[in-house]
């Protein structure tokens, strides 16, 4: 791979992960924390759907959010031709 392709897929590589890490930080942080009391006026199961991110959504989109860029690195990986056979 020449130079020039390293570091666009480096770029490709890091915007992703940026774009995921993102997505985390709102859902674990805003969700959990800062907007609990607004989310804490509807129910999930029978808890507080504020509580339910702060204790398990987060998690949950932790797991959703590694599943996601395992694909899309599996994408990238092909298209700039580093992928593992």
């Amino acid at each position: 791979m020449s130079g020039k392709d390293m570091s666009a897929y480096w770029k490709a590589n890091v915007s992703l992960l940026i774009k995921l890490l993102i997505v985390w930080f709102i859902v674990s942080y805003g969700f959990g924390i800062i907007l609990v009391e607004p989310l804490n006026a509807i129910s999930l199961g029978g808890y507080p759907l504020g509580f339910w991110f702060a204790q398990q959504g987060s998690i949950y989109a932790f797991l959703i959010l590694i599943f996601i860029y395992a694909k899309k690195m599996g994408e990238l990986d092909r298209e700039f031709d580093v992928h593992e056979d």
